[in-house]
């Protein structure tokens, strides 16, 4: 009873004082806010980043041709061809790999329904679709006969619907890539640009082995696509594709392997860091917060150092009264937190909606918001409310 009694005068002793009090929460609600805001927006930021790199596929693996060293001249990926389709076929047998697609790309001017259109055409397997998480809109994507008999079937992307079956149903139709024939058998789904700002949708896919012998006859592919069955060992499943590459090509690293997880490290580095920065920087506004309410509350116990002689002569103990102190403290700084939470999601909404900014307010952000403003308040106040329970009540009662 005593403690709720204390609370209770607490309360009373802000409500009295209802401008000061809100003064003095002005710079809890101002940093929480800030803090609240600046996560939001970097938190959204990174998750569109990964929602893009997972558009990308789903726990792929991919081998680069073109590592090379001749004499004293030396290369980076993509500079001599040296991967085959005998290094893709042999990736299938690495645990943990369950999807592979050999990858021949080059662009060309193809045509259909009477109009023409410059797009990438692309030479892959039937795990193309699987090994890059994109499902088909129409129609079925074409099966391994299809690769065994260097069949002229393709499917097609939403951009290439657009520009050259604006008015009809492109399932069915013929396409030519350099005067050669393919029918179509299946459309994607629209994707969108990638991270990169290249359209996704702008793309035909045909058998890998219809690339390499009636498009662009070469021996070589651009490079290997694999999909490791597992994320966790994504690993290990590179290591044993980069021993294996090794093996089969002597020795020589003519090759990189790379992961998806790399890239989305790499992408949202940045914007974690940007993230703790802004925190970082909001958070002086909580410092600051928390000194206007230690001099607030200095200031409310020089005023009431009578009223704190009048309590201790009818039998209130110091501890009450640094109970009370502190409550007052606490309260004001849990207030001006809950308050500068709501602000700050508010605040990312509406730059989310003006700048069309994707925003996520992580959950565990705002229990730390909470429990930083009442740490605030506690060490804030505590002073405060110490010096005021250390109060000789003699003296106090004799103060004018």
């Amino acid at each position: 009873m005593r403690i709720l009694a204390t609370i209770r005068l607490a309360l009373r002793a802000l409500r009295r004082n209802k401008m000061r009090s809100v003064l003095t929460m002005l710079g809890i609600i101002i940093g929480v806010g800030s803090v609240i805001a600046a996560v939001s927006i970097t938190t959204g930021a990174t998750k569109q980043v990964e929602d893009k790199v997972s558009a990308l596929g789903q726990n792929v693996i991919t081998v680069f041709s073109g590592n090379f060293t001749s004499g004293a001249m030396r290369g980076g990926w993509g500079s001599a061809p040296t991967l085959t389709v005998a290094d893709a076929l042999a990736l299938t047998q690495v645990p943990g790999v369950e999807a592979v697609s050999p990858e021949v790309r080059d662009r060309n001017q193809i045509l259909a329904n009477g109009l023409n259109w410059n797009t990438q055409v692309m030479g892959e397997s039937p795990d193309y679709p699987q090994i890059r998480n994109w499902n088909m809109a129409s129609g079925s994507m074409f099966g391994d006969a299809d690769v065994r008999s260097v069949a002229k079937v393709a499917v097609i992307g939403k951009t290439v619907v657009d520009q050259l079956f604006p008015d009809s149903d492109p399932i069915g139709q013929t396409l030519r890539i350099r005067d050669i024939p393919f029918k179509i058998v299946g459309v994607l789904e629209a994707k969108g640009f990638n991270l990169f700002g290249q359209d996704q949708d702008d793309t035909v896919v045909i058998p890998y082995t219809s690339h390499m012998k009636r498009v662009s006859r070469r021996t070589f592919v651009n490079s290997i696509l694999a999909q490791a069955s597992n994320g966790a060992a994504i690993t290990k499943v590179q290591q044993d594709i980069t021993d294996l590459m090794l093996l089969r090509h002597r020795g020589e690293l003519d090759f990189t392997v790379r992961t998806q997880l790399e890239l989305a490290q790499a992408m949202t580095a940045t914007s974690k860091v940007m993230s703790i920065l802004l925190a970082a920087i909001a958070s002086v506004s909580l410092i600051v917060g928390g000194i206007g309410i230690m001099n607030i509350m200095l200031v409310s116990v020089t005023e009431r150092t009578r009223e704190i002689g009048i309590r201790m002569a009818v039998g209130a103990r110091g501890g009450d009264i640094l109970v009370q102190f502190l409550v007052e403290a606490v309260t004001l700084s849990l207030i001006g937190g809950l308050i500068g939470i709501g602000l700050g999601i508010g605040a990312s909404q509406i730059v989310s909606s003006l700048m069309k900014w994707p925003t996520l307010t992580p959950v565990s952000w705002v229990i730390i918001a909470s429990l930083s403003s009442g740490v605030v308040g506690i060490v804030s106040g505590f002073y405060p409310a110490w010096k005021a329970s250390k109060l000789d009540p003699i003296e106090a009662l004799r103060y004018e």
